[in-house]
């Protein structure tokens, strides 16, 4: 009898090799998310973007990492735009308004800190 935590069939399998750019895929004039890790103390979800695509303005109540797997975006954090591309990486900071853009495809790893 395993005491492991059951894993959704949709998430990320523990002690498995996975290609991050694998774990989501592009669709034409959408944004696709997967969640790969959801715990109480946060979640990982992978997301792709075409071109052109993007999340409107708004807030988190928790602290965010944003880590840019492939392609290129524009997040705007508090009014302020920053250009982010394959392996670069922004904190977006909790209670502060932040957008993004895909200025090419782009897929990226969203990390929810909730603690």
């Amino acid at each position: 009898m395993s005491t492991s935590p059951q894993i959704a069939h949709n998430q990320m399998p523990e002690a498995e090799v996975v290609r991050l750019g694998d774990l989501v895929n592009y669709q034409p004039g959408a944004v696709v998310s997967r969640t790969l890790v959801k715990r109480p103390s946060g979640t990982i979800t992978a997301f792709a973007f075409d071109e052109g695509q993007g999340l409107s303005e708004h807030t988190a109540a928790f602290d965010a990492l944003v880590q840019i797997i492939e392609g290129k975006a524009e997040i705007t954090i508090a009014g302020k735009p920053f250009t982010l591309q394959s392996e670069e990486a922004i904190l977006l900071p909790a209670n502060q308004p932040h957008a993004l853009t895909a200025l090419t495809p782009f897929k990226m790893l969203l990390t929810m800190l909730r603690s």
